[in-house]
């Protein structure tokens, strides 16, 4: 598994300052698609432990309000894994800092049931699509795209989108 970047200081990838990482690899390849460079699956660097200790330690600041993972597509076949696996750690030292996800795949039909869900505060799920795209909408691209309160739409059995 790879990762494009990380933003050690991000004010546009969900609410407040937040680190956030773009994992590598995207097989949707969505038509004007905001971060092209994250769609080979070959590009990147590698994500290791390392990597995951240095997310951490920046989101030891008590500016930072939480962690986007976006890309790429982090909940891919290919980096699921290691999105489960850091949001997993995020969660155990930061458990008062939210953690929010962007994904190409729906969380009702593919994700609600997958075990990084235990520790997304927030999902934006959907493709991109370049058709629908309005860049006034908050934390998504395009008005297909749902901006999700993960916990209750699986306390309700229903998706539930996020309110600001």
């Amino acid at each position: 598994m790879k990762y494009n970047k990380i933003r050690e200081m991000d004010i546009a990838d969900g609410p407040g300052v937040r680190v956030s990482i773009f994992m590598q690899g995207c097989m949707f390849n969505c038509k004007n698609c905001f971060n092209p460079e994250t769609h080979d699956f070959s590009q990147g660097k590698d994500f290791t432990e390392q990597t995951i200790d240095t997310v951490l330690d920046l989101c030891d600041k008590s500016h930072i309000e939480g962690l986007s993972i976006l890309g790429g597509e982090p909940m891919h076949p290919k980096n699921i894994e290691g999105t489960t696996l850091l949001a997993k750690k995020f969660k155990e030292r930061f458990p008062n800092k939210n953690l929010w996800a962007w994904t190409g795949y729906k969380f009702d039909k593919d994700l609600k049931d997958k075990e990084v869900m235990k520790y997304v505060d927030v999902l934006v799920d959907g493709q991109f699509e370049d058709e629908n795209k309005n860049p006034t909408l908050h934390w998504k691209g395009s008005s297909n795209q749902r901006v999700i309160n993960v916990a209750e739409s699986i306390k309700c059995g229903k998706v539930i989108e996020y309110k600001d």
